[in-house]
């Protein structure tokens, strides 16, 4: 078989390429700069130049391939201007799809997000069945997220298409790092506060495991939820500063605080947080058990994830052990 990944270079992305190297497959890596490998210059693949916004790039990339992964997506910040953020991942995805249709392709496995998930009604974690409120998070990611799974899924016939949507992703390969300044911070001790929220967390390497099962067993224009284990932010910001020797968080924050904090910081025109800060109160248990029963997805304990993403850190000076 032979695949194309968009986002090689990237950190789902990287570990997608690497899976599916090892599964004997013939895999063609797209990338924008020409001397960027990411984490996997170690592996055999084809790297192609094209770009998300080229849709003639992106024909020639899927050109002679079986099966897209899209884990390329825009991961826009910018509250502020979210309709512009939005229309620009439309644009995106379209020239995917077209792409893919151009270039028949027969299946195109989607990387999504776990921000495209609504609340659930009370008494079970949130799944598959609940769907996000667009505008409920004023959060340029959630809305971009939203509007590119929904395009995905109304074009889902030609290629199939079969959408992912893995929880916070850690483990080794965070080469930007984007969710891994979470535990690179930790371990370098620059965590001393905390605030009451919880997160589900998975391992990068179950995540890209899944995306290999979905090719086969996956189901068109369905979704699954790869997540891992629901835990409290302060057990996993004190795990990631045990495992490095570093200071753990003292001091807890209200929850009132932090969401006025936010309010604060979003009315000063130059402050721009973090989309995954601003939206922590939309952060909440999910369960994974589609994907466990249809893919076959599993998670390995949260503890080896952690220790990993420190060493992986250490091994390159960013934390010391």
């Amino acid at each position: 078989m032979k695949v194309c990944v968009l986002g090689a270079t990237g950190f789902i992305g990287g570990h997608i390429t690497r899976a599916a190297v090892n599964a004997g497959w013939q895999a063609r890596a797209l990338r924008r700069d020409p001397n960027n490998v990411g984490a996997i210059n170690d592996v055999a693949v084809e790297w192609v130049f094209g770009n998300l916004m080229d849709v003639d790039s992106l024909r020639r990339a899927m050109s002679g391939c079986d099966v897209v992964f899209h884990a390329a997506a825009i991961y826009p910040q910018d509250f502020r201007h979210i309709d512009r953020e939005v229309a620009r991942a439309r644009a995106e995805m379209d020239n995917v799809l077209q792409a893919a249709r151009t270039a028949h392709v027969t299946r195109l496995i989607y990387t999504s997000s776990v921000t495209t998930i609504g609340q659930p009604p009370p008494g079970r974690p949130a799944d598959e069945r609940d769907v996000y409120r667009p505008g409920s998070a004023r959060s340029a990611y959630f809305d971009a997220k939203f509007a590119m799974e929904r395009l995905a899924l109304r074009e889902s016939r030609n290629p199939d298409v079969v959408i992912l949507l893995p929880t916070a992703v850690f483990g080794p390969g965070d080469v930007k790092p984007t969710t891994g300044v979470v535990i690179r911070d930790a371990a370098r001790g620059r965590f001393p506060v905390y605030f009451d929220a919880t997160v589900n967390v998975v391992d990068v390497r179950d995540v890209a495991r899944s995306h290999i099962a979905a090719v086969q067993n996956g189901r068109r224009a369905e979704r699954y939820i790869l997540g891992g284990h629901d835990l409290s932010i302060y057990d996993l910001l004190t795990m990631a500063s045990r495992i490095a020797g570093a200071h753990p968080p003292r001091f807890k924050l209200p929850r009132w605080m932090v969401a006025g904090l936010v309010k604060v910081a979003d009315a000063i025109p130059f402050v721009q947080l973090p989309e995954n800060f601003r939206t922590f109160e939309f952060w909440q248990p999910v369960s994974s058990q589609k994907a466990q029963a249809q893919l076959g997805h599993t998670a390995r304990d949260v503890e080896e994830t952690v220790r990993d993403t420190v060493e992986w850190f250490a091994q390159r000076g960013v934390v010391g052990r």
